[in-house]
């Protein structure tokens, strides 16, 4: 397992990565001891991650492994076809996923997202157009949909 903490405009974020996948990303509140060896997954994982910062980058292109239960895994990919720059609802979300009267099981789930901005659960928001919640607060939350030029929610 590699681990490469990457100090990025929203806050440091903790990478994971075996050889071949990146498996995890999250918020942190500081740097630890980044691996020794990097593995090429991890590098092309902090180029991209450079590139979306920069705003050069729109889509990641990374072989992923998140962990977590069917439903959690069919919600992380249904994430991951919402188009940068857009938001959808929660309840969009659960329709995404065949399972419309989930809201709050899509909710969770996407809460539990282990790589955020990758897979971009911060493009979720509430049906009335407020934010709802956010695993690296919603200051994030506003920076990442901000840095996609998005400025379609509401901020409380």
């Amino acid at each position: 397992m590699n681990t490469f903490y990457y100090s990025s405009p929203v806050g440091i974020l903790e990478l994971k990565s075996t050889e071949t996948h990146i498996t995890q990303l999250q918020f942190t509140q500081s740097s630890g001891t980044s691996s020794r060896h990097i593995a090429t997954v991890m590098e092309e994982c902090i180029r991209q991650l450079d590139e979306y910062f920069a705003g050069k980058r729109q889509e990641f292109t990374l072989p992923l492994a998140p962990e977590g239960t069917r439903f959690q895994e069919s919600v992380w990919a249904a994430l991951q076809t919402i188009p940068y720059g857009q938001t959808i609802s929660y309840k969009q979300l659960a329709e995404k996923v065949m399972n419309p009267k989930a809201c709050r099981a899509v909710g969770s789930a996407n809460g539990r997202n282990p790589i955020a901005i990758i897979i971009p659960c911060h493009r979720v928001i509430a049906a009335d157009g407020s934010l709802g919640g956010y695993s690296g607060g919603l200051d994030v939350k506003i920076k990442l949909l901000q840095v996609e030029g998005n400025t379609n929610f509401v901020s409380k």
